[in-house]
């Protein structure tokens, strides 16, 4: 009898323990050591686009703090300790606990009570290595730059292809992580800090796989939403039919390049970017027009004559053509033109293989395709 009462005792310490849990808020203890002068630490919360301070509490004699925050859905939360920010993910009735060292110069720390804040940490552990490398990288390139007391073009061609390979590193082991915790919001937050324009292909097959995930938080959504609007115009889709009235008012239509491989180049006047892109273009026209290569540049000008003045200027010999209305042309619409230069190249099926290659990657990709073995 006495075993029973003990025991009845221990369930119902456990059920009032339990029933006190706050699910209305989070909570977040904290330890700070070596605080120094500092005083106050902040609790920021991310949405896709801003990061904004959403409390404050000031940091006591022995370095603790504490957050008790309501969080509308699990999102990404930071804190502010100092000079230093740390990422965590939380959800009503999570009970965070928190430590760093301002002494650590690795901004180390330890956090619990949160599986997803522990996924988001080994993530940045990853990010970490790969900034590192490249911060390293930096800092050697200007050292040698500043020695020489100029900038260098052999300096340059030496330390580029190695920072570009540190990226591309990166963007495999992101990809796996991405892959790896489709179910959790840290795969969301490392696809996010992929190159949308490299990635897109994976990024819309991500989405697709998470679209009936985490359906109350807004960032997440409105990337879903982005990657579906754009799946229609991405790698491996066929190439939406569009009439546009070419430089000499004649209309032209997609389906006119039907059994030919065609670049659609959406560029402008008063681009500056794609004016500095247009030699290029211009070289892989002249060594890749007898090929097959056709090009149909397509104008996001408002002015007609500047448009043609350009066309003039920069020598460009292929076919033009313009809805004359900025991003609000039809075409552009259709294919979601957001920025330019942009470009899609469609093979003679009609399907899109490539999008928004430029410099050496157009060049490369030109070569795989006309010069197969």
């Amino acid at each position: 009898m006495k075993n029973r009462i003990i025991l009845c005792g221990i369930v119902s310490i456990s059920m009032l323990i339990f029933s006190c849990k706050d699910n209305s808020a989070f909570t977040i203890s904290g330890t700070v050591q070596n605080p120094a002068s500092l005083k106050t630490v902040f609790l920021l919360e991310s949405d896709s686009t801003t990061t904004n301070v959403v409390d404050s509490t000031k940091l006591s004699e022995d370095g603790k703090f504490q957050f008790k925050h309501t969080a509308p859905y699990a999102n990404l939360y930071k804190l502010r300790v100092g000079g230093s920010v740390f990422d965590l993910i939380a959800k009503n009735g999570d009970a965070i606990d928190f430590s760093t060292d301002l002494n650590d110069n690795k901004h180390s720390y330890t956090i619990s009570g949160s599986d997803e804040s522990e996924k988001i940490q080994e993530f940045n552990k990853i990010s970490n290595v790969y900034t590192d490398k490249n911060t390293k990288l930096a800092d050697e390139y200007q050292a040698k730059s500043q020695a020489l007391g100029k900038q260098s073009d052999s300096l340059m061609k030496i330390y580029l292809p190695v920072f570009q390979k540190n990226i591309a590193d990166y963007s495999v082991v992101t990809l796996k992580f991405m892959n790896d915790n489709k179910n959790s919001l840290a795969g969301f937050y490392a696809a996010t800090s992929l190159d949308p324009d490299k990635y897109e292909q994976q990024l819309i097959a991500y989405a697709d796989q998470i679209k009936d995930s985490f359906k109350d938080n807004p960032g997440v959504q409105q990337f879903i939403k982005q990657m579906m609007l754009i799946k229609p115009v991405s790698i491996g889709q066929p190439a939406p039919e569009f009439t546009v009235i070419g430089v000499d008012n004649k209309p032209i239509k997609l389906s006119d390049y039907k059994g030919k491989y065609v670049m659609l180049d959406f560029w402008a006047s008063w681009c500056g970017p794609c004016r500095q892109e247009n030699p290029n273009v211009v070289a892989q026209y002249a060594k890749f027009k007898s090929k097959g290569l056709n090009i149909l540049g397509i104008s996001l000008d408002t002015d007609k004559d500047k448009w043609q003045q350009a066309i003039t200027a920069d020598n460009l010999t292929w076919s033009h053509a313009s809805d004359l209305k900025n991003f609000e042309g039809p075409t552009e619409r259709l294919y979601h033109i957001e920025a330019i230069p942009s470009n899609f190249i469609i093979d003679p099926q009609g399907i899109i293989v490539a999008k928004n290659v430029r410099g050496a990657d157009l060049e490369d990709f030109l070569n795989k395709t006309f010069n197969k073995p």
